[in-house]
């Protein structure tokens, strides 16, 4: 653990906080991409695989159940709470995700640490997050107008995982051996999506602007 690290994870929980303010106490997930947040639930399902039988510590169990229990929760507001569903944009939120599903297992089966199934689905898990945002992106495209929460659920998403590249970048000059590829490319493609985000994002906040993206 270092302050990269321990930075990037309170950064990814900030970013959950913040869906969850708008879907559970607001009541709205308008904005939001249903689709992105079922792309989320498939990643953290396939990654802690082995929550129940690897213990590493009880920070380490606490984030995964938290992650998987906050993902597959707002899921099921989005499709299925009766005032949360109603601000669901499903007319705008068009993106096949599950195009991207296919794809990102066949690279896993043929990219991955160890061919066996639990690294398989490790890989597939890496891959698929890379590229989960893109429907949230498209859709945020689309209805410009972009309120407050969702912006910063975007920002925060994107700011943790540029947060665990200089984690990468702190342990591979501290740490030796400590190369993981497949790890350092997907997290970079990844945050690679969020470059355009970003400049409009910073460039809202420093003309004390509403945020919007252009078509």
């Amino acid at each position: 653990m270092n302050i990269f690290r321990l930075s990037g994870d309170m950064t990814h929980l900030a970013s959950v906080l913040v869906l969850l303010l708008k879907t559970h106490t607001i009541k709205s997930c308008a904005g939001v991409s249903l689709k992105t947040q079922e792309l989320y639930a498939l990643v953290f399902a396939t990654r802690y695989l082995d929550i129940f039988t690897s213990y590493i510590s009880l920070y380490n169990t606490t984030m995964k159940l938290i992650f998987l229990g906050s993902s597959f929760s707002i899921v099921w507001y989005m499709r299925h709470h009766k005032i949360v569903r109603r601000s669901y944009d499903k007319d705008q939120d068009t993106f096949r995700h599950y195009f991207l599903i296919l794809p990102c297992f066949l690279l896993a089966l043929l990219l991955n640490e160890k061919f066996t199934f639990k690294e398989v689905m490790w890989a597939f898990s890496l891959y698929l997050e890379a590229v989960a945002i893109l429907p949230q992106l498209v859709l945020l495209q689309r209805t410009r107008n972009i309120d407050n929460l969702t912006g910063q659920y975007v920002f925060l998403l994107g700011a943790y995982r540029a947060l665990y590249i200089l984690n990468w970048i702190y342990r591979y000059f501290t740490e030796p051996h400590f190369v993981h590829w497949i790890t350092w490319i997907s997290g970079l493609v990844q945050t690679m999506l969020y470059a355009d985000f970003f400049y409009y994002y910073f460039q809202s906040w420093k003309n004390n602007q509403k945020l919007h993206l252009p078509a």
